[in-house]
């Protein structure tokens, strides 16, 4: 099959014929219908950091974790539920199923799981991609791929505004306006927040999230963004969400808050970075840090496509196919105005 592989760290990757996947007897093989571009496999592409604890890329890994695709083959054990030409979408892993991790539908934290780009399992920058059962969740008939696809990156910002214990008419600031900050902006609209702002250096990308659900926008490089929050708000936000993930952004937008503030960390920071702690503490801000998703919310996401109750359009900039994939992918490391790219593979 073809696949966008990574030939050596740090130049573009290539397409290229790698072997088709097998199943396992409780795995699916898809073919691929849409995998979106994340920030994350732009780090790693390069190896930035690794010591923070990401794994490292090797020539040959195959990366894409946001995908939905067609059921091509079915492993013997799993026949019972799935059948060739079911449309899914899955969780970016394949854990043990038996560990207390999995059993809650974290299975992330499987002392035994098996990550995305690597060897083991390739990535859906591909024609096709293997998937375990246990892990994978249907699309109703209306969804697309496209919109499948998008259910992983929409997964992180649901999971992101319910750790900020959102209250309906709270006042919220975003800050950064990438995929992960419009998919918060949405979410938070949707669970009731009266007001939301989103801050952004270019004033351009953060436009985009009035689509989603943002009640205002400001451009951070005029500076005074508690001001200016406040001023579109109606009153200092009592919810800051750092979804920039860069040195620096968290003692941001501990500047940022108000006393008694809640902040979610949303944004991956792949380097070390310096805090002063003390704001925080006299503050008496609570912060969390929101990661990925619970099982449970990607089934949830996908419900809620089905029934039309979120609206994914505005968060796709640009569709390639395969041939175009690796300039694409490049593009997005320089500074630009994309939001989520998207192979299409059908």
């Amino acid at each position: 099959m073809k696949a966008a592989v990574i030939q050596e760290i740090g130049t573009p990757l290539a397409i290229d014929d790698i072997p088709d996947p097998e199943p396992g007897l409780t795995d699916l093989i898809l073919k691929v219908g849409a995998c979106g571009i994340c920030g994350t496999d732009l780090h790693m592409s390069e190896n930035k950091d690794p010591n923070v604890g990401w794994r490292m890329m090797h020539p040959g890994c195959v990366m894409g974790h946001e995908f939905a695709g067609e059921v091509m083959e079915v492993g013997r054990e799993a026949k019972q539920h799935w059948n060739p030409g079911d449309r899914v979408t899955a969780l970016p892993w394949i854990g043990c199923g038996e560990c207390p991790a999995c059993q809650a539908g974290l299975g992330y934290r499987c002392p035994n799981v098996i990550s995305r780009a690597t060897p083991d399992l390739p990535g859906a920058y591909a024609e096709y991609c293997r998937v375990g059962a246990r892990e994978t969740i249907r699309l109703p008939g209306q969804v697309s791929f496209r919109e499948g696809a998008l259910v992983e990156p929409l997964a992180v910002g649901f999971n992101a505004v319910r750790r900020a214990n959102l209250k309906p008419g709270d006042r919220v600031l975003i800050v950064g306006a990438g995929p992960v900050g419009l998919t918060v902006a949405m979410w938070c609209r949707f669970f009731g927040a009266q007001h939301i702002v989103v801050s952004d250096l270019v004033p351009a990308r953060a436009q985009r999230s009035l689509a989603l659900g943002a009640t205002a926008i400001i451009d951070a490089s005029a500076g005074d963004v508690p001001e200016q929050a406040a001023d579109a708000a109606g009153g200092p936000p009592r919810v800051v969400f750092d979804c920039v993930g860069v040195p620096g952004s968290l003692q941001l937008v501990i500047d940022y808050a108000v006393p008694n503030a809640q902040i979610v960390v949303v944004g991956l920071c792949m380097a070390g970075d310096h805090l002063f702690p003390t704001k925080a503490l006299v503050k008496e801000l609570d912060i969390s840090f929101a990661y990925v998703y619970h099982q449970e919310d990607f089934a949830t996401v996908v419900h809620l496509l089905g029934e039309g109750r979120i609206d994914t359009g505005p968060l796709v900039s640009e569709n390639v196919d395969l041939t175009a994939f690796p300039t694409a992918f490049e593009d997005l490391k320089q500074p630009n105005l994309q939001i989520k790219v998207m192979l299409e593979l059908n």
